[in-house]
């Protein structure tokens, strides 16, 4: 196998079910994202974690403090919504365990806010965001994050098309009733779940999410 998982030359493919419906093994890592790359400078980066926390408070780390977490590695499949998956990359960062146990929601909460560059939101059930394998990456198979992949943060939730797994990330919200982010309000699954190929808002199912 090649970088990521992906075929090499020799023409393996991955075995059969081991692809979520729809989708197709990608060589190379496509760029895709919607509107520029933001420019980053240290000195202002923080990492938020707001709304309902258990304290009532606002909990934030500078760029090294936030790298001053305790760091895991996390080997986990990537799905575009566009159909492109890499599979077996290695995420290196702070699992999203990590930071819900430094800044504990309030009992009430059932979904967060993930929050980027530029505005970016969006929403994720709490008990998806609290996945063993999703993770605050900051490198993959051992490099750090490019700025055009996400750079210093984005986040990986395997099971979730990557669209919920937004580049850039600056911040959390604990919230205790859902409601849709940047791309759920425009057409997509407010859910996201790879394996049941929930991609469109006209796939969801009464419960699946605030009314459009």
């Amino acid at each position: 196998m090649g970088a990521m998982g992906l075929p090499d030359d020799s023409g393996a493919r991955p075995a059969p079910g081991r692809l979520p419906p729809g989708q197709r093994v990608q060589r190379g890592w496509p760029v895709t994202h919607y509107g520029p790359v933001p420019r980053f400078r240290s000195e202002r980066w923080d990492f938020r974690v707001f709304g309902a926390t258990a304290e009532g408070a606002v909990h934030s780390w500078d760029l090294s403090e936030f790298s001053a977490l305790p760091y895991a590695t996390v080997t986990a499949d990537l799905h575009c919504v566009t159909r492109f998956s890499m599979l077996d990359a290695e995420w290196g960062g702070v699992r999203t365990k990590t930071v819900l146990e430094a800044a504990p929601p309030a009992p009430g909460v059932t979904h967060v806010m993930v929050w980027a560059e530029f505005g970016y939101s969006t929403n994720i059930r709490l008990a998806d965001f609290a996945a063993e394998n999703a993770v605050f990456a900051t490198h993959c198979d051992g490099e750090a994050l490019t700025a055009e992949h996400g750079f210093p943060v984005r986040l990986v939730v395997p099971h979730l098309y990557a669209w919920k797994g937004p580049k850039w990330v600056r911040g959390v919200e604990y919230m205790t009733t859902d409601r849709r982010g940047f791309w759920e309000e425009r057409g997509y699954h407010n859910l996201g779940e790879v394996w049941e190929e929930q991609r469109h808002s006209y796939q969801e199912e009464p419960g699946d999410g605030p009314q459009l």
